[in-house]
């Protein structure tokens, strides 16, 4: 489950810090000095926003997760963040073109807000890891209910998490890769 919130968080990092870098090019209406304190600030309120919105509900779903059972369909992680990244493609190439846009009104402040809610988001995939590890239970959405939610770990359709052993599946709590140990 924690794949699902992380697989947002690079291509949104890394497309606002190219339109960030882009924007400061950019004189702006506003002038660059300002234009950048404001996606300072910017970047802080979205940080925390981002980071810390619907901790109840992803608090309470993993309270109430089921032991997946062998019918339950689980994706590789792999599987996950690539069904998610060609589902939201057009949302993230609209953002980027949306943070270059007002770098012409604020220079470098939509791209350092977008940056920021890819921050965000790895903070709260961060998050979600150390409750896995604390739970010693790797958390999953089951496919179909992802399916319905658009991508949302946490939506309406969401009904329980399913939980599975920390080594199952190729990811790590919190959403990152497998690291496995080299054979001797």
């Amino acid at each position: 489950m924690a794949v699902v919130v992380r697989a947002g968080s690079a291509p949104m990092w890394w497309l606002g810090v190219f339109a960030a870098g882009i924007g400061v090019l950019i004189p702006g209406l506003t002038g660059r000095r300002i234009g950048v304190m404001a996606g300072a600030a910017l970047f802080i309120v979205t940080l925390a926003t981002v980071t810390l919105t619907r901790r109840k509900r992803y608090t309470a779903l993993a309270h109430g997760a089921t032991r997946a059972g062998k019918h339950d369909v689980l994706q590789d992680r792999a599987v996950t963040t690539r069904n998610w990244r060609r589902g939201h493609r057009w949302w993230l190439l609209l953002a980027f073109l949306t943070a270059l846009g007002s770098a012409f009104a604020v220079p470098a402040a939509g791209g350092m807000l977008l940056a920021a809610c890819g921050a965000g988001l790895r903070l709260k995939a961060a998050w979600l890891g150390r409750r896995e590890r604390a739970g010693d239970a790797l958390l999953w959405v089951r496919v179909d209910w992802l399916a319905q939610n658009g991508g949302r770990p946490a939506g309406k359709a969401v009904k329980a998490y399913r939980s599975t052993g920390i080594a199952a599946g190729d990811a790590a709590p919190g959403g990152a890769r497998r690291r496995t140990a080299a054979l001797v």
